[in-house]
């Protein structure tokens, strides 16, 4: 039985597409893109339908769990950031004032040091997809339409 290729190749794109928002990872979407492919190439339609429909169910659970006001749900971005912050607010501001206190009353030990080599990239990394979804939304993006 003969696949007629427009249906082959708006089923891969499609299914492309849902790869690349599903597995964030370039390893992973490679390995479902290849599925993808070898499915076709094998010309089983409607395994690649099932597969595509699959995609399309994970799909619509993440944005399910990205809706949820559930703190163990949706609050890792949160508490990342809440993390970031505080290692910056402790080693700009509690920390100073901590040992200039300290100092004042005669104290002269040390403090705890916080290593923010990694908090910081990744505090500055969260700032400015931030600003960038702010500059979107400035420029009137419409995000709904971007696939």
């Amino acid at each position: 039985m003969s696949i007629p290729i427009p249906i082959v190749d708006s089923l891969l794109e499609m299914g492309s597409g849902i790869i690349s928002r599903i597995w964030p990872d370039p390893a992973d979407q490679a390995r479902e893109l290849f599925k993808l492919k070898e499915l076709a190439q094998k010309g089983d339609i409607e395994q690649l339908k099932s597969h595509t429909q699959l995609l399309m169910g994970q799909l619509k659970i993440n944005e399910q769990e990205a809706k949820s006001g559930s703190f163990f749900v949706a609050g890792w971005r949160p508490f990342v950031g809440w993390v970031c912050g505080f290692a910056l607010a402790y080693v700009a501001i509690i920390e100073p004032i901590m040992r200039f206190t300290a100092n004042m009353f005669g104290y002269m030990g040390k403090f705890p040091v916080i290593d923010t080599t990694i908090t910081m990239q990744v505090l500055i990394g969260m700032l400015g997809l931030g600003a960038y979804r702010e500059y979107g939304k400035f420029k009137k993006t419409d995000t709904k339409k971007i696939s």
